[in-house]
């Protein structure tokens, strides 16, 4: 079963498919070397803000390298792992995307086939694997394969990996196919900080022949290239800088399936291999351009066979990204995406000529490269294509407006000058163009933009912007265990924290809910990301301790808050200001008003109403996504969370904008729940049995087991047994939250939000109890000043103040509705009928402009029966008014130049005129308008044919004497 009996030097008939190369890798480790296969994580990273996207194999077991990953937990127990991950290089430390399509081997989204082993085997056993996977599996020629190992660093203190040199030389690789190479080649780390370790790399000659190419080794060349990478966790980078061994040693390799498939298939281009090929036909199939040739730099003419790799490289992360639920958007991962399909977007309609609608023709056929390996791919095909349909339309237009925008500038530009940076900052921001799509459309004219004043835009703006966490800052050092703390308390044997007392509440006789104090000790006290056994007062800190009844921030729920006091001492409170669990510890961050110290007795308080709040919060969300699912259908899943003491948010997958009839039947679902009082069932049981109920939501999740189930109405037990279809018929979730005891409890909920986020992802925003009541009270008041809006726009009004007043009332009130907590449903409704409100007043308003315009016209027209010229003051309400009186004149007057003036109460006069068509080019009413409005020391503006303008009332007439002589020295 190992053999692939043939070789891939042997000829184009017997090279194997990616899809043996891939699975071959599995089998090899799973089968042969015992290593547990897991399926791959979806790209968009779960609990780390830091990323945007899954980058690198070993992402999804960071917990386990970091030593936080929960000893319960079914991560805790892996030793060895095998799986292939689909992996996105796009935005943030590790970005392809500029490269993708300039070269053969660069892509924004990859395979990486990795083998783990967490505190299992090390560098003997790794090296071995690899070695025999290479050379007997693949059967790729030993001659051909070069290895590298890390050479050392004095300036670290950190001698040559001469362990790993040895291991390689046993093997049978000659010592000249054996290299060490510095920390930058060499020695890999996760981030600034965390474990890291030395590394030894596997190279690959493809020209081979006998040759000795280790010259060309970390040289660049594209004849000698990395195929795989082992890396030794044996350190850990500190804040300071310095390194400390990990207690526990880790091995981390992956190896891009892409170029292992080159190899494997003979070939020198990545995209010349069957992950590719297909693809490539089938944009050739649909577009009007050559096929493509595999050239590259100047051989490339016109950038053709750039764009066939960048759209094939691009609809294989776009098709793999919305199938993990991340859509084009506007910040973070779905910008990025939005730019990857923009670039897409604009290689396929400028350089290949297709039409529109390719794209999204692509999507059966990346579906059959990848599905088998990725079957959810398979699934999703049909929101795929929707989804870059919309886009794709959406940008098409701005694509050609911006092509414009861009050649018009070049034109009006100096010879040898960057592109202005304000130019490109509008393309960036009004147009949504991607700055490397800026960059490259310009580079094609051989120009390059402006960057120094285009980033100094770019930090306005951000400053502007600026708030919230930035993604790789520091967390809290007193919360947080590091590695090294969590190894010391594990190998000092001290007990995770019982936190089981958190579940320990009751409802008393009256309904009220009740929670008892908890008594604990001391064990370790935590500051600046070390164990101590005293903090002194004044100090902020973290405490272990043996047992707690706080809940710790997980779950999408907020902490508890609450104190502590030392037994025998009641007067002095520690206030805790959060909770966070580390690696089976219960952090509790609190200011010491006096010395603590480990062994200390204290009793525990939770902060009963904030508690309660987030069970009801919690309870209702449970409630939400059971309401969702029954009216919007079983498709629609969770992709987010977050329970608070004031409201709960909750995320979800949708085909649009819930309806106001929906929103409707969601809050009657959950409202014949909360009536029904239900009670809420739960209990731990094996995670095995747990992924057994049908109809369960979140089991993808990372949980504990045993495993926490969360049940309303029907018992656990019940929905635990064979065949049992209760859990479709309720709300059966895998929670670690805490949760009421009966439905009842939540009384009300209203949906106060509901938007997209980005495409095919809603978020809902609901509050409770007494807020929910409130919220229905506000929208009743709302409802019954826009009723009261409605009833006087439907009364004969005549006079334009009195209109206009009473525009700007629907106009207030429509800011009011869009900003107060109130049932969703309602303010979609009093938004509809405010925007035909608004619509309404300002046609009324017009119309009683044009009946005022139109009688004072009438009374010129009778006093300045045919002449050439009419110079007058009217009186005007408006600017708007007065213009529309001087077009009148001129409408039924053709041969006639008008110029009226009209004194305000507030003393300014409004200036409007207009010059008859026969009188151009010699008289101009710009002009007339600024002549007449400087005599009154004020402004004006304006077109040959049609002006106004305004000024001071002391000189309005000798702005009637000068509007006269004007238009006489001009007739």
């Amino acid at each position: 079963p190992w053999r692939w009996r043939c070789s891939p030097r042997r000829g184009r008939a017997a090279c194997p498919s990616a899809g043996h190369i891939r699975a071959a890798f599995l089998r090899f480790f799973e089968e042969r070397h015992g290593h547990r296969r897991l399926p791959s994580a979806p790209v968009r990273p779960r609990g780390d803000p830091r990323l945007l996207f899954v980058n690198a194999g070993m992402n999804q077991f960071k917990p386990i390298f970091l030593g936080t990953v929960h000893p319960r937990s079914e991560l805790a127990q892996h030793r060895r792992v095998v799986n292939s991950q689909k992996c996105v290089r796009a935005g943030g430390k590790h970005n392809d995307l500029e490269d993708v399509g300039r070269d053969t081997y660069h892509h924004t989204f990859f395979e990486m086939l990795g083998n783990w082993s967490f505190g299992d085997y090390f560098k003997e056993e790794a090296c071995s694997m690899a070695w025999e996977l290479l050379t007997e599996v693949y059967e790729i020629p030993r001659d051909r394969l070069y290895v590298t190992y890390f050479g050392g660093d004095p300036s670290l203190g950190l001698s040559a990996d001469e362990e790993c040199r040895d291991v390689w030389l046993r093997l049978g690789v000659p010592a000249s196919h054996v290299l060490p190479f510095p920390l930058k080649d060499n020695f890999w780390e996760m981030g600034d900080t965390g474990p890291c370790g030395p590394c030894t790399e596997i190279h690959y000659d493809h020209v081979g022949g006998g040759r000795n190419a280790a010259a060309l080794v970390n040289q660049g060349s594209p004849d000698v290239v990395e195929i795989w990478n082992l890396v030794f966790m044996q350190y850990s980078r500190e804040v300071e800088g310095n390194l400390l061994p990990l207690p526990q040693h880790h091995v981390d390799t992956g190896m891009g399936l892409e170029r292992l498939v080159t190899v494997l298939q003979n070939k020198r281009s990545n995209y010349d291999t069957d992950l590719f090929t297909p693809i490539l036909d089938a944009i050739h199939k649909g577009c009007r351009a050559p096929r493509y040739q595999g050239l590259v730099g100047d051989a490339d003419v016109g950038h053709v066979n750039m764009a066939y790799r960048v759209v094939a490289d691009h609809m294989r992360t776009l098709c793999v990204c919305i199938t993990d639920g991340i859509y084009p958007g506007f910040s973070g991962a779905e910008l990025v995406l939005r730019r990857i399909l923009r670039r897409a977007v604009r290689f396929c309609s400028e350089v290949l000529k297709a039409p529109p609608g390719l794209l999204a023709s692509l999507v059966p056929t990346v579906v059959e490269v990848l599905g088998d390996a990725y079957p959810e791919l398979t699934r999703n095909a049909n929101q795929i294509k929707d989804i870059i349909n919309e886009n794709e339309a959406a940008f098409l237009s701005s694509l050609e407006r911006g092509r414009r925008i861009i050649e018009r500038t070049v034109q009006q530009m100096e010879p040898s000058t960057n592109f202005p940076a304000e130019v490109a900052w509008s393309l960036y921001g009004s147009l949504g163009f991607p700055l490397d799509l800026i960059d490259l459309m310009l580079e094609e004219k051989g120009i390059r933009l402006d960057s120094a004043a285009f980033n100094e835009l770019a930090l306005e703006d951000a400053k502007r912007k600026a708030g919230g966490l930035q993604a790789g800052q520091a967390g809290n050092t007193n919360t947080q265990l590091d590695v090294h703390s969590l190894a010391w308390l594990r190998s000092s044997s001290v007990p995770a924290t019982d936190d089981s007392p958190k579940y320990a509440y009751t409802l008393g006789q009256h309904g009220q809910y009740e929670f008892s104090p908890c008594q604990a000790t001391v064990l370790m006290l935590y500051r600046d990301q070390s164990l101590h056994k005293e903090v002194g007062a004044g100090q902020r800190c973290g405490v272990i301790l043996d047992r707690t009844n706080f809940y710790a921030e997980q779950g999408g729920q907020d902490s508890d808050q609450g104190y502590m006091i030392r037994l025998g001492q009641q007067d002095v409170l520690f206030p805790v200001e959060s909770v966070h669990l580390s690696g089976g510890y219960v952090i509790h961050e609190v200011t010491a008003v006096e010395t603590l110290r480990a062994g200390d007795q204290v009793q525990l308080f939770v902060d009963e109403a904030q508690r309660l709040a987030c069970m009801t919060n919690h309870t209702a969300t449970h409630l939400l996504n059971f309401a969702l699912r029954r009216v919007l259908g079983d498709s629609t899943e969770q992709r987010g969370s977050h329970v608070t003491a004031e409201r709960l948010r909750f995320d979800f997958d949708s085909k649009g904008h819930v309806t106001v009839e929906q929103l409707q039947q969601v809050e009657q679902v959950v409202q014949d729940l909360i009536q029904k009082n239900e009670v809420v069932h739960m209990a731990e049981v094996p995670l095995t049995l747990a992924r057994r109920v049908q109809g369960l939501r979140a089991v993808d999740e990372g949980y504990p087991d045993p495993v926490r189930i969360v049940s309303l109405g029907v018992p656990v037990e019940n929905v635990l047994t064979c065949d049992s279809e209760a859990a479709m018929q309720t709300s059966v979730e895998l929670c670690c939250g805490t949760h009421l005891l009966q439905t009842g409890s939540v009384e009300d909920l209203t949906i106060i939000s509901e938007r997209q986020l980005v495409k095919g992802i809603s978020r809902v925003i609901a509050v409770t109890g007494g807020q929910a009541k409130e919220a229905r009270e506000v929208g009743q008041c709302l409802a019954t000043e826009v009723d009261s809006v409605s009833l006087r726009m439907k009364q004969r009004i005549t006079s334009i103040p009195e209109m206009q007043n009473l525009s700007k009332e629907v106009g207030q009130l429509t800011k009011v509705v869009a900003s107060a907590a109130m049932p969703q449903w309602q303010r979609r409704e009093l938004q509809t009928i405010l925007k035909a409100l608004q619509r309404t007043a300002n046609t009324a308003i017009k119309k009683l402009e044009l009946q005022q315009a139109d009688k004072a016209a009438q009374i010129l027209l009778a006093k300045y029966c045919n002449q050439p010229v009419i110079i007058d003051t009217v009186p005007a309400d408006s600017l708007s008014i007065l213009m529309k009186v001087v077009n009148q004149l001129c409408d039924k007057s053709p041969g006639t130049s008008v110029l009226l003036l009209s004194p305000q109460a507030s003393g300014e006069v409004l200036c409007a005129c207009q010059v008859s068509k026969n009188c151009l080019p010699a008289f101009s009413a710009a002009d007339w308008a600024v002549a007449v409005c400087t005599q009154m020391e004020g402004k004006a503006g304006g077109s040959p044919i049609v002006a106004k303008g305004s000024g001071n009332a002391k000189g309005m007439q000798g702005a009637l004497t000068t509007a006269l002589e004007f238009a006489q020295s001009k007739l």
